[in-house]
């Protein structure tokens, strides 16, 4: 469960009761926090925060019987919404849809990006989030379970769309290309031309990538490249911190990567300066001597 998902059951909860939850009623009604008390007190401030920041009235009031007295949390739905909150079937329906086929990164919560509730800061952000006709027809196909045609990297494609993702400061798209007969991700304003529906979608959902989870020059719609870096024994404990697992060699470390995109290996490579040297392929190796030299 994901920090969105997380929030809105929290919500959910806090909205949902006659009397006051304790910390510890939540803890057993809310998923998604962490196992250990402390750790989970922690999160739940800093949840509580947040939903404040957003206009969630989250009031502690003491909970009626309880001896000795004890605090509990509640938000009244007269402030919250003005009349009773209700959703239909469809309506959550929506709203389960929206949190599991869009995802936002970012330091404020996907609830605050979409407008779920706030002041003009809030519509600061929304509009800070690119929005045009591709997309609205992507997010279609995905919620209908349709394919997409459009052009990509001067190749056309037929995708079928698994979730849409804000990262980075861009849109991606996760979903089977027939054309490559794999899932691929694709960075949606990079798509050549319009997009199309193309039919109903034929492969099952997979596993989809998130591109928080991918660095950069995993970021990518081809065939990813095996590459070695080697790097010096002085600048090997901020590899690990950055990598993780790393081959450990004579003088230094063997980083190996699967690259997607030759650029964004470039600009890892050149962040330890002359403290990195590409070691495999041959072809990844030439383009950086050669790539270097056009740069004198």
């Amino acid at each position: 469960m994901d920090k969105l998902e997380r929030l809105l059951n929290l919500t959910a909860a806090l909205l949902d009761t006659e009397t006051p939850l304790t910390a510890d009623e939540i803890w057993d009604r809310v998923g998604g926090y962490p196992d250990a008390k402390a750790s989970f007190r922690r999160a739940f401030e800093r949840d509580k925060d947040e939903l404040r920041a957003m206009g969630m009235p989250i009031e502690v009031a003491a909970v009626p019987g309880a001896d000795p007295p004890i605090d509990g949390y509640v938000i009244d739905r007269s402030d919250y919404a003005g009349d009773e909150l209700r959703f239909e079937p469809d309506e959550l329906a929506a709203l389960h849809l929206a949190t599991n086929l869009v995802r936002l990164d970012g330091n404020d919560t996907g609830l605050m990006k979409l407008g779920g509730a706030g002041g003009p800061s809030v519509a600061d952000q929304v509009g800070s989030v690119p929005f045009d006709d591709a997309l609205a027809t992507l997010i279609s196909a995905a919620a209908d379970r349709k394919a997409v045609a459009f052009r990509y990297s001067d190749t056309d494609r037929i995708v079928e769309p698994w979730r849409l993702s804000f990262s980075r400061g861009h849109w991606y798209l996760a979903g089977w290309d027939r054309v490559r007969g794999d899932e691929r991700l694709f960075r949606v304003d990079r798509l050549q031309g319009s997009v199309e529906v193309a039919g109903p979608a034929e492969e099952a959902v997979g596993t989809v990538s998130d591109p928080l989870d991918l660095r950069g020059w995993e970021l990518g719609d081809g065939m990813p490249t095996e590459a070695k870096v080697f790097i010096d024994a002085d600048q090997a404990s901020w590899a690990r911190h950055m990598l993780g697992d790393v081959d450990v060699v004579d003088g230094g470390v063997v980083a190996t990567l699967q690259v997607r995109n030759v650029e964004a290996f470039r600009s890892f490579v050149l962040s330890f300066l002359d403290h990195a040297e590409v070691l495999e392929p041959p072809a990844f190796r030439d383009d950086m001597v050669t790539w270097l030299g056009a740069m004198r």
